[in-house]
């Protein structure tokens, strides 16, 4: 399986753009807000803007660890599928709760949604401590949800429902995987006969 480096593209996409935010009204233009369901290329341009140097340090950090991770266990095109989708319909369930939001927080929580399905042992460092992804998965949708009721600027509900689909992506790819090996599993049993008949 060919390793694309895909998370590291995609950051490399969101540096130049977090750039051309300098430019006045260039956020303004590209981020999701009530206006998006009739100007639908929000959906998708928001996810690649930030809200401030922390923010885009944050979310490159957290897209080239597990999405490098997830890349290569599940192949280029599943990680992409998981990214864009992800991200997408995070954003249409969080237009409906805030005025405006960017980032790519949704389509990352899909990427660690996924990885806690195909892998949920994989190890991460998380609030200090060495825990299995699903543990660590289990506290930050804790702490999500904890968060919708604390006001603040972060999209709790784009997070969660980020990391919803990229469980339901993740279940699919798992499932596929063991089909895809049930199809080219040998029968010990036919192997024999043949044997016994051909040699």
């Amino acid at each position: 399986m060919k390793f694309n480096f895909y998370a590291l593209k995609l950051s490399g996409i969101m540096i130049f753009i977090f750039l051309l935010q300098m430019i006045p009204g260039f956020t303004e233009f590209f981020l999701l807000n009530s206006g998006s369901w009739t100007q639908v290329w929000r959906f998708v341009t928001s996810i690649f803007l930030h809200g401030g140097i922390a923010h885009l340090f944050y979310n490159l950090f957290a897209l080239a660890l597990f999405g490098s991770i997830l890349e290569r266990i599940v192949g280029g095109k599943k990680f992409l599928i998981t990214f864009f989708v992800s991200g997408i319909l995070a954003n249409i369930v969080s237009v409906n709760f805030y005025s405006s939001s960017l980032g790519a927080s949704g389509a990352i929580f899909g990427i660690i949604g996924a990885l806690i399905f195909v892998r949920p042992l994989i190890p991460v460092w998380a609030f200090g401590l060495p825990m299995p992804i699903f543990v660590a998965g289990i506290l930050w949708a804790a702490g999500d949800v904890i968060g919708i009721f604390v006001p603040s600027n972060i999209a709790n509900i784009a997070h969660l429902s980020g990391m919803a689909f990229g469980l339901i992506l993740g279940a699919m790819f798992r499932d596929w995987k063991k089909k895809k090996k049930s199809r080219l599993s040998i029968d010990e049993n036919e192997v024999r006969r043949w044997e016994d008949n051909w040699m």
